[in-house]
């Protein structure tokens, strides 16, 4: 949302600077993203002054050139050659002097230097109104008034004057500052000063020649409709202080009528529609829902079918209008209007919302119509809109104002208490200064008594309707900078087993992020396409696209998005990892799990002078995955193949029948889906299993042994179907105390081997760390291991 300085000081009178206030509407919630200075026109007038032609000679080399004087109130008069066919002696014309740079309408900006033209010297220019910006006529030079002072600087004599806009991140539930008015309400509270508002007890009804009958048909869409007539206008270019004031917000002008409209919107937060009232058939407004599939062309020359469910200002044979979105082709103002018909309404913002959306329309309109507007506001607002129509396109007022407002919009009652204000903000605050911030936010104070108050909040302010929210409103005035940090902090000891959440995702992003791993965070919305199973997805009832239609069920598809979007800007070699959920649903059960994910595709080492360039492989997000649960002292679990969609093989590391993690290479199925066309390596753990697989104070220190380690290796026949895993599993539920580690070393498959079988070569680690280790030790040891793979995994020992 953009603000303009010099506008928002004139509903509030202070000396503060623009970027005084800046930090102002930061403090208080309205958090302002830039600052920057804007000039009404590029270059401001800046070095351009009034001056006098005392004469003006044909150039004796040219036959369209003049060498005029000119006097511009400086000691000497100016020599200046001049190609304007209506350049004369006794003109008051805009100069720009030697140094001054000039900004044309078109082509780039130059400097004026002092120059010879066909031998007559010129020390500036006279300039034409589109030379400088102020126009786009190039007929002849600009002539002002006789009266125009000499000397006087261009940018005071047209009454230019440097603004200061704001861009302001505006949060969803501040729909009440989406104007300047609004904006201006919390600088106000800040500040301690009063609101001025707009003036609009000049308004009045001269005739009732032209009434325009209202039919609300859909009431509670339409909640209160309010309109009025002006008659007699002329539709022409704004003045120039209007299309100034809608250009520093970014608002091009197109007539003085609607450039009105939108200067109200914008001031107010109230947006109005003005429709040419020869074109309301029937004389009569309907507000309505006109039937499915009705063809409705809007003002962007695009034909739309209609919904029966979108809210329609129509006449009384056609729609006319979307409600609170957008207008249409026929009904608006064109050079020949003579008489507007100007409509402020309060719509329903469910009703504007699911409109804006089924038509894909974001106007300046909907966005405050669908987060709320003010019902008190709209009668207000056409008398100011009906009064700057008559200043800029004359007219009269020539109907009664039209009021339909069958139930009004009563106000938010809450109650608050002095006790709960303190403990939430943390600090006690005088009584006398609660109430008065809370008057300040235009808040009513019903009743009073020592413990609190009850209160009557503005339907305006759509997200103050709990007591919490009244407390958030005193603090955000009063000031967060306000709030002391105490000189004590009381706190308690955790002493409980299972490990912080907090702690745990730090350790693994420390891990991650010093192995050169990126963090991403990703939306939990996701397009249904990546859905395995739509029966079971989390579908969104009012989605804002059709890529963010259903909660996502898996953490592949986001990591595989910031992939594509990084490999389309030549970035190959990536390792990310993400925190984040999966949502689904059977039998109108809900599930959220908490899950943690890795990804690495490209080269894992870069080429170097004294090495290759090295793809990643599945070993190396294994050894992550390993590092990850050594990390965190996560030893306990059963190694199996995993069997997944998105995986093209892999492993699944299993606790309780649980999966733990799941690794491998994306299935190309999945790849295809985001388009990626490089290997992806990808890594889903449980994080919920993970934290509950971590104990506190699981490192202890263990002095190094003094005794050796014995290594013993068997060959083994075994089926095709036995991992590698299980054998591991078996060897250190046999031996747990001295065996220490269990490796492969060698894997054979061929014809050689009987059908269904393969060869591995297993190394055993064994170590006793209090003695050294005898042979018969040592060899009980391996009969037992040799027992009982034989006996669970059907191992042959091969001699």
């Amino acid at each position: 949302m953009k603000i303009s300085y010099n506008w928002l000081k004139e509903f509030i009178d202070t000396d503060k600077t623009p970027q005084e206030i800046s930090i102002i509407l930061t403090g208080t919630g309205l958090e302002v993203e830039s600052l920057e200075k804007v000039q009404p026109i590029p270059g401001g007038l800046e070095g351009l002054v009034i001056g006098y032609v005392k004469e003006s000679v044909d150039h004796a080399n040219s036959d369209h050139l003049h060498v005029t004087k000119v006097d511009v109130g400086g000691p000497e008069d100016l020599q200046i050659v001049c190609g304007a066919a209506n350049v004369a002696a006794g003109q008051k014309v805009v100069v720009a002097v030697v140094g001054t740079t000039v900004y044309p309408v078109s082509g780039e900006p130059f400097a004026i230097k002092k120059s010879k033209i066909r031998g007559e010297v010129s020390e500036g220019m006279i300039c034409a109104e589109d030379e400088i910006g102020l126009g786009t006529s190039h007929e002849g030079i600009m002539v002002l008034d006789a009266d125009a002072p000499v000397g006087t600087p261009a940018k005071e004599y047209f009454k230019l004057n440097d603004d200061y806009m704001y861009e302001i991140g505006l949060t969803p539930n501040r729909a009440d500052a989406a104007s300047h008015l609004g904006t201006a309400r919390d600088v106000a509270a800040f500040l301690k000063i009063a609101i001025k508002h707009p003036d609009v007890s000049a308004f009045k009804v001269a005739n009732t020649s032209r009434v325009i009958n209202v039919v609300v048909e859909n009431e509670q869409a339409a909640p209160r409709f309010s309109g009025v007539t002006v008659s007699g206008v002329t539709v022409k270019e704004s003045p120039q202080w209007l299309k100034e004031r809608l250009a520093v917000i970014g608002i091009r002008a197109i007539n003085n009528i609607v450039d009105v409209t939108n200067y109200v919107l914008h001031e107010l937060g109230q947006p109005l529609h003005a429709f040419d009232a020869d074109e309301i058939k029937g004389n009569t407004i309907r507000v309505k829902n006109f039937p499915e599939g009705t063809p409705f062309k809007t003002l962007d020359d695009v034909e739309r079918k209609l919904s029966e469910q979108d809210l329609m200002i129509g006449n009384a044979e056609e729609p006319m209008s979307i409600a609170g979105v957008f207008g249409g082709i026929h009904s608006g103002i064109k050079e020949s209007t003579n008489s507007v018909f100007i409509e402020s309404a309060y719509f329903n913002p469910v009703s504007i919302r699911k409109t804006a959306k089924r038509h894909g329309l974001k106007t300046d309109a909907s966005f405050r119509f669908e987060r709320g507007t003010d019902p008190d506001m709209t009668v207000f607002a056409l008398k100011r809109a009906a009064l700057l129509i008559q200043e800029v396109a004359g007219g009269e007022v020539s109907s009664e104002i039209v009021d339909h407002y069958p139930v009004p919009v009563a106000p938010f009652a809450v109650d608050v208490t002095y006790k709960n204000i303190n403990r939430l903000i943390g600090k006690l605050i005088p009584h006398t200064e609660i109430k008065s911030i809370i008057e300040a936010l235009d808040i009513k104070v019903v009743s009073e008594t020592e413990e609190g108050l009850s209160l009557q909040v503005p339907p305006y302010r759509v997200d103050v309707t709990r007591e919490v929210d009244i407390v958030e409103e005193v603090l955000r005035i009063y000031g967060y900078n306000n709030i002391e940090i105490p000189t004590q902090i009381r706190a308690s000891l955790n002493n409980s087993q299972r490990a912080e959440k907090d702690t745990v995702q730090n350790q693994i992003s420390d891990l991650l992020t010093a192995n050169g791993f990126n963090e991403i965070l990703a939306n939990s919305l996701t397009k249904s396409a990546y859905s395995d199973n739509l029966d079971t997805a989390v579908k969104i009832l009012n989605p804002l696209s059709s890529d963010l239609d259903v909660m996502r069920q898996s953490m592949v598809y986001s990591g595989l998005e910031a992939i594509v979007y990084n490999q389309n800007r030549r970035a190959a070699d990536l390792k990310f990892y993400e925190f984040g959920k999966i949502y689904s649903v059977k039998d109108d059960k809900y599930t959220e799990v908490q899950r943690f994910s890795i990804f690495i595709t490209g080269a894992n080492a870069v080429e170097q002078w004294n090495q290759k360039s090295q793809p990643v492989t599945f070993y190396n997000l294994k050894a992550i995955v390993d590092g990850i649960l050594q990390r965190l002292s996560i030893t306990d679990y059963v190694v199996e193949d995993a069997t997944c969609s998105k995986l093209a093989f892999g492993l699944q590391y299993m606790v309780n029948g649980k999966q733990l993690v799941k690794f491998g290479p994306v299935a190309a199925r999945a790849l295809k889906k985001v388009d990626v066309d490089k290997e992806v390596f990808y890594a889903d753990f449980n994080f919920d299993l993970v934290l509950n697989g971590v104990r506190k104070n699981k490192i202890v220190y263990q002095e190094v042994s003094k005794f050796p380690a014995v290594r013993r290796d068997l060959s083994m026949l075994i089926d095709k179907s036995v991992s590698f895993g299980q054998l591991k599993q078996i060897a250190l539920r046999t031996e747990r105390k001295l065996l220490k580690e269990v490796s492969v070393f060698d894997v054979y498959e061929g014809d050689k081997l009987p059908a269904g079988k393969k060869s591995y070569a297993l190394s055993f680690v064994i170590q006793d760390i209090e003695k050294t280790l005898t042979d018969k030790a040592i060899d009980s040891i391996m009969q037992k291991l040799i027992y009982n793979l034989g006996k669970e995994a059907g191992a042959e020992i091969r001699k």
